[in-house]
């Protein structure tokens, strides 16, 4: 009986959220406006962190997130973040803050690349029951999903799995603050819950690299 309550809120959760994620809290204004020539150039303060396989933050340990192909419109919601205030790490407010919105726009359009990341129903392993929550803006495997939303939210597909453990578990500690993830990041009770999440989309197919760059 317990298990099919739980089952029943997650259930309540995942639609709630289908209905919230087609606004965003933050405008993150037209990415496709970015120029991805001028934003490899831009993104050399970043190389140093972000251009490094399995480069990890000092503390706590994680690995720095793969950014290549990662959607534009997320790249900018969560810079924008990082100058606010709203996500927690010091060197990345102080990277964030000397960006104004063209610098965001072009570095998105240089990490996202030709074309955004498309929706795909294609998965690997079966979907745990704590991921549902999730698939109404992530999709089961990751991906997203094909439906209007103000950022795209980021593919997760992929990503580092102590990447994706350290953000859940900011978002519900309430570190990092977003409209969305907050109540999402609440439905997962318990820190197993956490890691079964993060190890399920980090073990997906995925696009995302490491954002090596040309430029000097």
């Amino acid at each position: 009986m317990l298990s099919r309550l739980n089952g029943l809120a997650l259930l309540a959760g995942a639609m709630a959220l289908a209905s919230i994620c087609a606004v965003s809290a933050h405008a993150a204004g037209d990415s496709a406006a970015g120029d991805p020539s001028v934003g490899e150039k831009k993104f050399y303060t970043c190389v140093g962190c972000h251009g490094i396989d399995d480069y990890r933050n000092a503390y706590p340990d994680y690995s720095v997130p793969r950014l290549r192909h990662q959607n534009s419109g997320y790249i900018i919601s969560a810079l924008q973040e990082y100058k606010s205030g709203e996500r927690p790490h010091a060197t990345m407010h102080a990277q964030a803050a000397s960006l104004s919105d063209v610098d965001m726009q072009d570095i998105a359009a240089y990490l996202q690349g030709a074309e955004p990341v498309k929706p795909s129903a294609k998965i690997v392993g079966s979907v745990p029951p704590q991921v549902a929550p999730c698939t109404a803006c992530h999709g089961e495997n990751g991906l997203g999903v094909d439906a209007p939303m103000t950022p795209k939210p980021p593919v997760l597909a992929g990503q580092h799995v102590d990447y994706l453990e350290q953000a859940l578990t900011t978002y519900r500690n309430g570190r990092r603050k977003n409209v969305v993830m907050d109540g999402m990041a609440q439905l997962l009770k318990t820190d197993e819950d956490v890691k079964i999440v993060a190890a399920y989309f980090a073990s997906q197919p995925s696009p995302l690299a490491t954002a090596k760059t040309t430029s000097k």
